[in-house]
């Protein structure tokens, strides 16, 4: 099957992602839109399933901003230390928290404005609880979904912002919710970083571009 344009590759990436992940259940565990926002800020340069290990004990001990705020930073800190970049994580959890409970009566706001002026908090990090925590249309970047879109052609691979750009001109709006999901659990199972397989990864072997297919072994 021939397909020349980006959207046709595309709409073969919908396709093949639906077959595979008909569902998608969010990677990290939580129970609202704060310790969603608090695992993600956790899930920096560290696996969903690490993080899934150790926000119990942290929840156990703070599960909202106004508990969260009146915990010493030292004590998040060594809950968190597996995570990596502790000092840094257990002092924008603390002080994030402080805020919430200052300026939003304990609740996260559902704006990228409001969400991006917390510490710790990114625009990846805002996108992923706007998009799983409030349902707004929103596609989130990470490595997995940057690597793949550069592989498949679909970027340029510049940056993250570029991609994000790229793939929210490609895939309609309704979509990106769940294929920001379906890209991520592709990239683990299917398509790797390192020594993709030939036989596994079917979008890269029928869409690729010519360098990502000489990865494939």
């Amino acid at each position: 099957m021939l397909m020349k344009t980006k959207k046709e590759k595309a709409q073969f990436v919908v396709e093949t992602l639906e077959a595979l992940f008909p569902t998608t259940p969010i990677p990290l565990e939580h129970k609202d839109a704060y310790t969603l926002l608090v695992a993600v800020l956790l899930s920096a340069q560290c696996t969903d399933e690490r993080v899934n290990q150790i926000t119990p004990k942290l929840f156990a001990l703070a599960d909202n901003p106004f508990d969260m705020s009146q915990v010493p930073v030292e004590q998040i800190q060594s809950i968190i230390r597996p995570c990596g970049l502790s000092p840094k994580k257990a002092a924008a959890i603390s002080e994030l928290s402080k805020i919430l409970v200052n300026q939003y009566n304990g609740d996260v706001p559902a704006s990228y404005e409001a969400l991006e002026a917390l510490p710790g908090v990114g625009h990846k990090t805002a996108s992923v609880v706007m998009s799983q925590a409030f349902g707004f249309p929103a596609f989130p970047v990470d490595t997995h979904i940057h690597r793949l879109m550069t592989r498949w052609g679909l970027t340029s691979g510049k940056n993250v912002v570029q991609t994000e750009k790229d793939a929210k001109a490609l895939f309609a709006k309704e979509l990106w919710n769940k294929l920001h999901l379906q890209i991520i659990f592709y990239g683990r199972a299917y398509s790797p970083a390192r020594s993709p397989k030939l036989e596994l990864d079917v979008i890269t072997r029928t869409i690729g571009t010519a360098a990502a297919k000489k990865e494939l072994r």
